[in-house]
């Protein structure tokens, strides 16, 4: 890996709507924002791609006055040439992992639907993984390490602590009717030590080694810390 690089891998979602009702979804902004905050005043340049590629659908309830105030999240969603880059972005297909120094996967409901059923995906995870890049996600994201097996046929998460957004958290979301599965649930199933904060939405980062997951969208900005706390020790 070369380090001078000082670049990062954004991942995000091409699903708008849930599969079981009318609701809409996608990426949840605030967790692009508030990562794209930290890591960009930091000297660390980014790049989006999507399992489809192209325009990537926004959470509406992402754009609601009360989230867009938190964390300057308006301003960007102001910025006509950050808003741009959702615009039209890369497959993942398309993307070469030696280009970059660590991959960062956001979350909203979307990727539930597309991060674990991307074969493309999964290969480009477990090659940041195994070539010691640093492998992050928050939220919803973490639905993106679901199905990665490395070349020792194990999964990912097996045996390493890791979070993501809990259960009573969906509750509280009132998404529990919607969602297609439990993703904590999930993650314990592969063998993840799965763990959560004290009370639901409190920010929550686990660090496991290159491995760093957020639990919530409250988390974003502590997952990109910990990210450019790490490479920058590299």
């Amino acid at each position: 890996m070369v380090a001078a690089t000082k670049k990062i891998l954004v991942i995000v979602t091409n699903v708008d709507e849930y599969k079981k009702s009318g609701m809409r979804t996608g990426l949840w902004l605030g967790e692009l924002t508030h990562f794209w905050d930290v890591a960009e005043p930091s000297g660390f340049s980014m790049d989006i791609a999507s399992p489809s590629g192209g325009k990537v659908p926004i959470d509406p309830e992402s754009l609601s006055h009360e989230v867009l105030a938190e964390l300057n999240t308006g301003k960007r969603y102001e910025n006509r040439r950050f808003m741009n880059l959702l615009e039209d972005t890369r497959k993942i297909s398309e993307v070469n992992a030696e280009d970059y120094d660590a991959i960062y996967l956001t979350g909203g409901h979307g990727v539930m639907f597309d991060f674990p059923q991307s074969e493309d995906l999964e290969s480009l995870m477990a090659e940041f993984y195994e070539s010691g890049r640093v492998v992050s996600t928050v939220c919803h994201g973490a639905t993106g390490l679901l199905n990665v097996t490395l070349s020792d046929g194990e999964p990912l998460v097996k045996g390493k602590s890791v979070t993501g957004f809990s259960w009573p958290e969906e509750e509280l979301a009132n998404r529990a009717q919607a969602v297609p599965y439990n993703l904590q649930e999930e993650l314990k199933k592969r063998g993840a030590e799965y763990s959560t904060a004290d009370e639901p939405f409190e920010t929550y980062v686990v660090e496991e080694g290159r491995l760093i997951t957020g639990q919530n969208p409250g988390s974003a900005r502590a997952v990109a810390e910990a990210v450019v706390r790490q490479l920058t020790a590299a």
